[in-house]
């Protein structure tokens, strides 16, 4: 995915994600689907967007025991994502299932191994909200802790928010990959993003790939949308 860009497809409806899949074509990195697509749609949805052609990062944050959730890995992985998560928070073993699992699967299938990244600290929560849950670190010192575990447990990258782009970088090397939401155009409303940051400087700070829902997928014209932040990272 040599294109940054990851766009959020967020909806429900099947025909509106595959028309966006292919207005989009040509002009991003891959689409997002979340929990909302996948449990409107199921399976069937999945194939018809990744039946488009658009590399997939299917986000639905898998956190549980962990052979719930490595057979929750091998029920996906046949879809083809190019990338699922799981919440860095269910610990390294959780983590380990995930990844073997995932490598398991696509060995068996014949597929590409997906690659397989932790959420940290969702980009909603601040210090505030962390702390009122009892979590005392605030929220940068607990993503950059989660990365380092996921990073141990020998998965690919992390999901973080920009505001911790540079300290999970120097904690966890140059090849750790961090894809990003809470992007934000500086002529796009911020949304219910608390950390967030413009696609050049997150891009500047070290992230591998931005997550951007709203500001492309409802823009009047989302292609024109989506070349304009294509051509806004142009040269970084």
């Amino acid at each position: 995915m040599p294109n940054r860009i990851l766009v959020a497809l967020d909806t429900t409806e099947t025909a509106q994600a595959v028309a966006l899949c292919k207005t989009l074509d040509g002009l991003v990195g891959g689409v997002k689907l979340g929990l909302e697509f996948v449990s409107a749609n199921g399976p069937d949805g999945v194939r018809a967007v990744t039946d488009t052609g658009q590399p997939l990062f299917l986000d639905l944050k898998f956190h549980d025991i962990p052979n719930t959730v490595a057979a929750a890995v091998r029920a996906v992985v046949p879809l083809q994502p190019a990338i699922l998560n799981v919440h860095a928070s269910g610990g390294t073993a959780m983590m380990e299932a995930a990844r073997d699992a995932a490598q398991e699967t696509a060995r068996e299938h014949g597929m590409s191994v997906p690659m397989t990244i932790a959420v940290t600290v969702l980009t909603s929560l601040d210090d505030a909200d962390l702390a009122s849950v009892g979590q005392r670190n605030p929220a940068e010192a607990q993503a950059v802790r989660l990365a380092d575990l996921a990073k141990d447990a020998g998965l690919d990258g992390v999901v973080c928010s920009p505001k911790e782009i540079l300290a999970i970088r120097k904690a966890c090397g140059p090849d750790f990959k961090l894809i990003v939401p809470g992007i934000r155009p500086l002529w796009s409303a911020t949304g219910d993003q608390k950390r967030f940051s413009s696609p050049a400087s997150a891009v500047k700070d070290g992230a591998d790939y931005l997550v951007i829902g709203r500001p492309i997928t409802a823009a009047d014209d989302p292609a024109g949308a989506a070349q304009r932040i294509a051509e806004e990272l142009e040269g970084l």
